[in-house]
């Protein structure tokens, strides 16, 4: 990766494997169409965008930062909910110390020039479906119990012909943990 090269990047809290095992389950149990691969299920933090390879340390050092200042993390799923173009399942964050890791991330993302934080608040969530046409599904969340993420990471997406593939470029710990 030459530094100049420009990378489709995001930030997210990476999910355990047995959390993972569940939602793979629970995708092929109802079926859905277009399913996001396991190797693509995260919550993401912060999408970044097109940026300069030359970004990513930053990136990671401003994550590290972040997640180093995070309570423990408990996520559980409240519900399935679909926008236009993706299913999702909808997280609980107890406590909120998800919500103040992507808040903070956001903050200093932005306070060295390297993000634009959305208008509406962060919605933790597990995006688990793609489709062009909105099935309009009404289905019940996995039941993955309480879960709390393994760490987080700076991503890179490349889009190919069968759907975005993503790389973790660097992980960091959480400190609550």
């Amino acid at each position: 990766m030459g530094g100049g090269e420009r990378l489709r990047l995001f930030c997210a809290l990476r999910l355990p494997e047995d959390v993972l095992d569940d939602l793979t389950a629970w995708q092929a149990g109802h079926g859905l169409v277009r399913a996001v691969p396991r190797g693509n299920l995260h919550v993401t933090l912060a999408f970044l965008g097109a940026r300069p390879a030359d970004d990513v340390p930053a990136v990671a050092r401003e994550l590290a930062a972040a997640a180093g200042n995070a309570e423990p993390i408990v996520l559980t799923p409240l519900r399935y909910r679909e926008t236009r173009s993706v299913g999702m399942v909808v997280l609980a964050d107890a406590g909120g110390a998800a919500t103040s890791v992507a808040d903070e991330l956001g903050e200093r993302l932005e306070r060295v020039g390297l993000f634009r934080p959305e208008r509406r608040p962060w919605l933790p969530h597990v995006t688990v479906s793609r489709f062009r046409e909105r099935p309009r599904l009404e289905l019940p969340p996995p039941d993955l119990g309480r879960f709390s993420p393994s760490d987080a990471a700076v991503y890179s997406s490349v889009l190919r012909p069968g759907g975005a593939e993503y790389e973790a470029l660097e992980s960091v710990a959480l400190g609550g943990r």
